[in-house]
């Protein structure tokens, strides 16, 4: 077999044909869903710097999926290639919350379902996903963690910062205690009900107190 051989074969016209309605519909399908996983991620969204680069990131990431599915389904050859394609793309980008990598799948799984032609479980698994999401995203948390640290001069004015911090908060945990010639530095754990944080002045205004800070704690705590 010569090289004009390989070259005029009939590998072009062994690709499947595919329908433009059934195109239409699925990436209709795919940009519908995508709309909704935005919209939850949105509802969702816990954090403080609120990205809409990455939300709109899942619509698209739907869409694409979804016509790379399509083209692979159509011809067992082309599926082989696109393997390797796939498999030299590297994402650089960081994940900053671990619920971002929950929709980062859920993208690529409708895309995946809905290229692979069964849209019912697409549109099904979507709405029970994006339920639980919004379900537990709505839990308030009344409990909030923070990090104290109280510098104090002497052995009786932490023991009354103590008595305080005690009284006023719903748990703390000592976690170090460094004294040295400036004094005592105390530095506790602490979870505040209803982020109620006004002891912390009471604190500071102890005989023989410096100084208290109060930090939030980004930890994870169990009820």
């Amino acid at each position: 077999m010569t090289f004009n051989d390989i070259f005029k074969s009939s590998f072009l016209e062994s690709v499947t044909e595919f329908s433009a309605v059934d195109t239409l519909i699925g990436m209709l399908f795919a940009l519908v869903i995508g709309l909704f996983i935005f919209i939850v991620y949105k509802k969702t969204f816990s954090g403080i710097m609120y990205s809409t680069g990455f939300a709109m990131t899942l619509v698209g990431l739907s869409l694409v999926t979804t016509l790379v599915i399509m083209a692979v389904t159509s011809n067992v050859v082309l599926s082989l290639g696109m393997v390797g394609a796939l498999s030299i793309v590297r994402f650089r980008t960081a994940i900053k919350e671990p619920m971002e990598i929950v929709f980062l799948f859920w993208a690529l799984a409708v895309g995946i379902v809905i290229g692979a032609g069964m849209i019912p479980l697409a549109v099904i698994g979507s709405a029970i996903i994006g339920v639980i999401l919004v379900v537990f995203a709505n839990q308030k948390i009344r409990h909030t963690p923070y990090i104290l640290i109280v510098n104090c001069i002497n052995e009786q004015a932490e023991e009354s910062a103590r008595n305080i911090i005690e009284k006023s908060v719903d748990k703390y945990l000592v976690k170090s205690k460094t004294v040295d010639a400036a004094g005592i530095e105390l530095t506790a754990e602490i979870r505040v009900k209803d982020g109620a944080t006004g002891f912390v002045n009471r604190v500071n205004e102890i005989d023989g107190v410096s100084g208290a800070t109060l930090v939030t704690f980004n930890g994870e705590y169990m009820s």
